[in-house]
């Protein structure tokens, strides 16, 4: 029995996102199609440890989902009425056998790709379109996004709520866009994984510097975003990015926990296999910031050892970035890498001009970039001040540790 209940939530979790789109495209409604898909884990578990695991389970969820689906239609309008409005959706759904109920393979794609642009609607929040596309496509549950974000849990609850709530109220269609409306709304897609993957390689909060599970839940939805969209080459952009950034996570962090920066870092923890996915992600890649992105990360991947790394080409990509998507962010990482190619007095010149720039007041980079600029011209005293105020601004106790170490020089 134990075993048939974890098999149903192995299952569950690997299939939950396609057992939500599929149904959603007949209710048009994601909530709707969330509780729908638990009502059908829920009679798995009343099932299976006693009539055993089917032989196809991922099919067997899906059709018990769909057919409760289809009985709610049935329940709120006539049939006919709704068969006429969402068409063959539901005529593919016959109720005979579960398993003659599995869907080709490019309808669950393009019903994946419905859930996720449904889930990263511009009507939402940031916020909400983090933790709502982490639930339905990522499969985490309330509790895990809150622990990967050091939130309380009936906040992220709230926010998952409301999102279901904000899409039905604003009727948003569960469909794929065209046109310049699917372009706009594809950078919204982009920006919510890319955003979870950050959150995971660098966390702003808590104890960890790392979070891993995040790092391969965004790269899981790169991938599969890549995969249902192979002619958008800003997507495998993204998805090179986080490939080479995601080889890389092993050698961040020392046993301890502790930062290890780039320079010490052992590049025989870098993960080759990775690495290779990412070359291949590039080369079907574009020209937008995350494909320079991955670009730029493509460098670091390339050199064996950290004095190989080609600081000019870096700097100059980062100049095209900012050119292409100008940013104090992009403009500070580019004052590292004229450092590293020209020399630090180059690279404290731009990181001086950023003193004022209201978007980094708070930003615990910009005086670490620039003590260690300061360190490495011989200021030291300057540069321990800098350092502690790095310290003083970051909410990640891994990075202020070793600041403040820096600090007391």
């Amino acid at each position: 029995m134990a075993a048939a209940v974890e098999t149903v939530e192995t299952v569950f979790r690997i299939e939950s996102a396609r057992i939500i789109a599929g149904v959603a495209r007949i209710v048009r409604d994601v909530g709707l199609a969330e509780e729908l898909a638990q009502d059908a884990l829920v009679t798995a578990l009343e099932r299976w440890p006693e009539s055993g695991v089917p032989d196809n389970p991922g099919a067997w969820l899906m059709a018990t989902a769909k057919h409760r689906a289809i009985d709610l239609v049935r329940r709120k309008e006539t049939y006919a009425r709704k068969l006429a409005e969402v068409g063959r959706a539901l005529e593919d759904v016959s109720p005979p056998d579960p398993a003659d109920l599995a869907r080709t393979a490019e309808d669950i794609d393009d019903d994946l790709l419905r859930l996720i642009f449904t889930a990263c609607h511009p009507v939402l929040s940031t916020q909400a379109r983090v933790a709502l596309t982490l639930r339905l496509l990522g499969g985490l549950t309330t509790e895990e996004i809150a622990r990967a974000f050091l939130v309380p849990e009936p906040t992220v609850a709230q926010r998952i709520v409301r999102a279901k709530r904000t899409l039905a109220q604003a009727d948003v269609p569960f469909e794929v866009p065209y046109g310049d409306d699917r372009t706009a709304r594809l950078s919204s897609v982009l920006e919510v994984i890319y955003l979870v993957f950050n959150e995971g390689y660098s966390a702003t909060t808590g104890d960890d510097l790392v979070r891993p599970a995040l790092c391969e839940d965004a790269l899981r939805l790169a991938r599969v975003l890549a995969g249902l969209l192979p002619q958008e080459p800003e997507v495998h952009g993204l998805a090179a990015l986080l490939e080479f950034q995601s080889s890389r996570i092993a050698a961040r962090t020392g046993p301890g926990g502790e930062p290890v920066l780039l320079a010490d870092q052992n590049r025989t923890k870098w993960n080759r296999l990775l690495i290779r996915r990412g070359v291949e992600a590039l080369e079907r890649a574009g020209h937008g910031p995350y494909s320079l992105q991955a670009a730029i990360a493509a460098c670091h991947a390339r050199a064996i050892r950290y004095e190989d790394t080609d600081w000019t080409a870096i700097a100059a990509l980062y100049g095209r970035l900012m050119a292409l998507a100008p940013s104090p962010v992009v403009e500070l990482n580019r004052a590292v890498a004229v450092a590293m190619a020209e020399g630090p007095a180059a690279g404290l010149k731009l990181v001086e001009a950023l003193a004022e720039e209201p978007a980094l007041k708070d930003y615990h980079l910009l005086p670490s970039v620039r003590g260690d600029l300061l360190e490495r011209l011989g200021r030291h005293a300057e540069a321990r001040a800098e350092f502690a105020r790095a310290a003083a601004l970051t909410g990640n106790a891994r990075e202020r540790a070793l600041l403040l170490e820096r600090s007391s020089g």
